[in-house]
């Protein structure tokens, strides 16, 4: 029996980015739950958008804004910035009214959406096998939501309305990741997001403590930083190697909302999480036995 192949020292690079990026992600959803305790959701938004675009400005000073501007599909750029604003909007929302493990067990959906909505949006073939994948994925989201059982509360489908909504704008991300650099598209959903929040913030601005004002840059200083090491993840490990590791953020969840929120999981989010994580990672194996198929015999 042959070992393994040893996997390549920048892939293993790419791992630990990728945990240390899904631990900062986890982080930016606790300050945004902690935060909603005292200030509207929209808020917490715009300062996640304008001090990440600051922080973002910072990492990217030298560059010229023609530079950071240059796109082939400014129409794209600003459709996805929108879906991803979206995004953000209704997860704070959903952090607002569940635990924070529950809302990020649920989104885990995510990918699925993706394997669903490359059929039509990117005219992929997807299997059999990868469709009975989504639909048991689907049903694991359903024993996390438990509709029927009385104990479902509306906030729970806001992260699947999330779900949703990061779909579209990974898919958009897809498009044009063959046309744009990937600087220029952090650009424009930092800014997209800053102009969008800005225009309504006048109308539900709440004036923070110094302790709140603290957090809010922290949310961006988290977020800009989340952003880059994934970049970089993914500069250095391919997304089917990476793709198992994204649902280390439902462990950090656990962790980090015990220690700042007191909550843990009960059986029923344990057992759709780890339904939901099968099924994901199950469907990133069969894209990669795919694509690797196709480089083999590109008419298979």
């Amino acid at each position: 029996m042959n070992a393994p192949a040893p996997v390549p020292a920048d892939a293993l690079r790419g791992i630990v980015l990728m945990l240390l990026a899904m631990f900062v992600f986890v982080l930016i959803d606790a300050v945004a739950k902690y935060l909603s305790q005292s200030l509207p959701v929209m808020q917490i938004v715009w300062a996640r958008s304008v001090f990440a675009l600051l922080f973002t400005l910072l990492l990217l000073r030298g560059r010229g804004f023609s530079t950071l501007m240059a796109t082939r599909r400014p129409g794209l750029q600003l459709m996805r910035s929108g879906f991803q604003f979206a995004s953000t909007i209704i997860f704070f929302t959903a952090l607002k009214y569940i635990p924070l493990a529950d809302a990020i067990a649920i989104a885990f959906a995510s990918p699925l959406i993706i394997t669903a909505l490359s059929v039509p949006m990117l005219g992929e073939k997807v299997g059999i096998r990868r469709w009975i994948a989504v639909i048991v994925g689907f049903l694991g989201v359903l024993v996390i939501i438990r509709p029927g059982m009385g104990n479902m509360e509306w906030a729970m489908l806001l992260p699947l309305g999330m779900a949703c909504t990061s779909a579209l704008y990974q898919i958009n991300t897809r498009s044009l990741a063959q046309t744009d650099n990937p600087i220029t598209t952090l650009w424009y959903t930092a800014l997209t997001g800053s102009v969008i929040a800005s225009a309504v913030m006048p109308f539900m601005w709440q004036t923070p403590s110094a302790k709140d004002w603290a957090l809010m840059v922290l949310l961006g200083a988290l977020g800009t930083i989340g952003h880059f090491v994934l970049i970089n993840a993914y500069a250095r490990a391919s997304a089917s190697v990476l793709a198992p590791f994204v649902y280390t953020q439902f462990i950090w969840s656990i962790i980090v909302g015990y220690i700042l929120f007191a909550n843990l999981p009960d059986g029923f989010t344990w057992l759709g999480a780890a339904i939901v994580a099968a099924s994901g990672i199950y469907t990133a194996y069969r894209e990669r036995v795919r694509r690797q198929k196709t480089v083999v015999s590109p008419r298979a």
